[in-house]
C-alpha cells in the first residue's frame, strides 16, 4: 500500500491536497480573479498589496500582506501588475532572490517597448527565476470557467525548473500549457493577445474588396443598364438578386486562390531546382492564411445556398411565373418540353450540391478537433485530392449555368461579361496548370525536388 502510494506521488507530485502557497501581488480584476481560481484549485494564496486592508472583494481565504511579507511566504510570486509600476520590486530584491516570478502583464499596442515586459523585469530583479505565462488569459475567462474561453496559456523562461512550477500551476487550474522556450519569446507572447486575427485580416480585406467591385460591377448591368435603355425599375434587385451572384462569385474566386499559392509554389520550386530555398514573403504569407480563405469562401456558398433557397419565395419570381402561367392560358398554349435545358438545370443543381458537400467536407476537416485526428495523409488527402475535385465541381457547375450564353451577344451589356464569366478567370487557370503539373514529365521531378533532390546544389542557402 506504502509503495503504491509512493509510486502515484512520484507521477504526479502535484495532485496531492497540500499545494505550495502562491504569492499575488495586485489585488486588481485579474489578480483577484487568478488568486479566486487557484484557492479553488486548492491552492494557499497570499496577496501583496500596498493597503493590508482586507476588502469584500479579495477571495475568501486569501490573505493580504504587505508586499515584503506576502513575497516570504511563497516561492511562486505572481505580479498581476503594470509595467510601469514595477519599480516597487527594486527594494525586494533579496527577498524576491531566487525566487520564481510570474509576469502576466500586456502591452496597449504591439512591440511598445525595446524589449518585453519579462524581459525588463528580469533586469530590475536579477536573482529571480523570471517566467512569463498567463497574459493570454483574461479575468472575465477565469471567473466565468475557463471552458468559456482558450484554455491555452503561452509559457516561456530562462530557468527550466522554475518554467516547470508554472506550468505545473498552469494545469492544476484546469489549463493547457505551451512551453514557448527561453525568455526571448516574451515580446512574441505579449504581442498575440494584442492582434486582432491577424491570419483573418488578409481574406477579410480581399473579400470586403472582391464584394465591393463585384456589387457595383452587378449594379451596373442589371439595375443600371435595364434603367438607361429599357427604362425599367430593377433596384430591388439589390436586396437578393445581387447578393446571390456575388456570394457564388467570391465563393470560387476565394476556394482558387486556396490553391493558387501551391500551384505557384511548384512552378518556382521546378524553376530553381531546389526546396531549400525561401519563397517570396508574399507567397508565404499567402500560403499560412489559405485555411481562413477556405473558411470564408465557404461562408460565401453557404449564404449562395441559403439565397437560393428564398427564391421561389420572392416577390418578383411569383409575379414572372404567374404572367408566363396566364400567358400560356390565354394563348391556350404550352411550350414541349426541351430535354437539353432540363439535363443542363438538373447538371447544374447537382453539381452545385455536390460541390457544396465537399466544401462543407474540407471545412469540417479544417478544424482542429477533426484535423487533430486523422494522419497526415489523410488530412492531405481530404485538403487537396478533395479539395481540387471540389473546385472542378463548382468551376463545372458555373460553366454549366452559363450554358449558351457565353456566346450571346445579348449577355454583353455595355461590353460588359456576366460576372459569372470573370469569376471562372482564376479556377480555370488554376485547373488548367494544376493539370499540366501532373504530367509524369514534371511530376517526377517535383516528387525529388520536394524529397530533397537539387539540380544545382551550389543553389541552395
Amino acid at each position: 500500500m506504502n509503495k503504491n502510494s509512493s509510486n502515484i506521488m512520484a507521477l504526479a507530485p502535484n495532485t496531492s491536497n497540500k499545494r505550495e502557497t502562491v504569492c499575488i501581488f495586485g489585488t486588481g480584476d485579474f489578480g483577484r480573479a487568478l488568486g479566486h481560481k487557484m484557492i479553488q484549485s486548492g491552492y494557499p494564496v497570499v496577496f501583496g498589496s500596498r493597503s493590508t486592508q482586507t476588502s469584500s472583494l479579495i477571495p475568501k481565504g486569501a490573505e493580504v500582506l504587505s508586499h515584503a511579507e506576502a513575497a516570504q511566504k511563497a516561492a511562486v510570486i505572481i505580479t498581476a501588475i503594470q509595467r510601469q509600476h514595477y519599480n516597487f520590486l527594486t527594494p525586494l530584491t533579496e527577498i524576491l532572490h531566487g525566487k520564481v516570478l510570474v509576469d502576466v502583464s500586456n502591452n496597449l499596442k504591439i512591440n511598445e517597448h525595446p524589449e518585453s515586459n519579462a524581459e525588463y523585469l528580469a533586469q530590475l530583479v536579477p536573482g529571480a527565476k523570471v517566467v512569463k505565462a498567463f497574459n493570454t488569459v483574461s479575468a472575465w475567462a477565469l471567473q466565468s470557467g475557463t471552458l468559456d474561453a482558450s484554455r491555452q496559456v503561452f509559457v516561456c523562461g530562462d530557468d527550466m525548473e522554475a518554467k516547470q512550477m508554472v506550468m505545473n500551476i498552469v494545469r492544476a487550474l484546469g489549463l493547457t500549457p505551451l512551453d514557448q522556450g527561453s525568455l526571448l519569446a516574451a515580446q512574441e507572447i505579449e504581442n498575440y493577445p494584442l492582434q486582432l486575427f491577424p491570419m483573418w485580416k488578409f481574406p477579410i480585406l480581399l473579400s470586403f474588396g472582391l464584394a465591393a467591385f463585384f456589387f457595383f460591377y452587378c449594379l451596373i448591368r442589371n439595375v443600371i443598364y435595364p434603367y438607361v435603355y429599357e427604362n425599367k425599375d430593377f433596384s430591388f434587385f439589390i436586396a437578393i438578386s445581387i447578393p446571390n451572384r456575388i456570394c457564388p462569385i467570391l465563393a470560387l474566386i476565394l476556394l482558387a486562390l486556396v490553391y493558387l499559392p501551391g500551384v505557384l509554389a511548384a512552378i518556382i520550386q521546378l524553376y530553381r531546382g531546389t526546396k531549400y530555398h525561401r519563397f517570396p514573403d508574399w507567397l508565404d504569407k499567402w500560403m499560412l492564411c489559405r485555411k481562413q480563405l477556405g473558411l470564408v469562401a465557404l461562408a460565401f456558398a453557404s449564404l449562395h445556398v441559403l439565397y437560393t433557397l428564398v427564391i421561389p419565395i420572392r416577390y418578383f419570381v411569383r409575379w414572372r411565373m404567374s404572367n408566363q402561367i396566364i400567358s400560356q392560358v390565354l394563348n391556350n398554349k404550352t411550350g414541349p418540353l426541351d430535354t437539353t435545358n432540363a439535363w443542363l438545370s438538373d447538371s447544374y443543381v447537382a453539381l452545385g450540391i455536390l460541390g457544396f458537400f465537399l466544401f462543407v467536407l474540407l471545412g469540417i476537416t479544417s478544424l482542429p478537433s477533426v484535423s487533430n485526428n486523422v494522419n497526415w495523409r489523410e488530412f492531405r488527402f481530404v485538403q487537396s485530392k478533395l479539395g481540387y475535385l471540389t473546385l472542378i465541381l463548382c468551376t463545372a457547375h458555373t460553366l454549366v449555368y452559363g450554358g449558351k450564353r457565353f456566346l450571346s451577344p445579348s449577355s454583353y451589356r455595355w461590353y460588359l461579361p456576366n460576372a459569372y464569366m470573370l469569376s471562372l478567370i482564376i479556377p480555370c487557370m488554376v485547373l488548367v496548370v494544376k493539370f499540366v503539373l501532373i504530367f509524369p514529365c514534371l511530376d517526377k521531378p517535383l516528387t525529388r525536388i520536394r524529397q530533397g533532390w537539387e539540380r544545382n546544389p551550389q543553389y541552395s542557402e
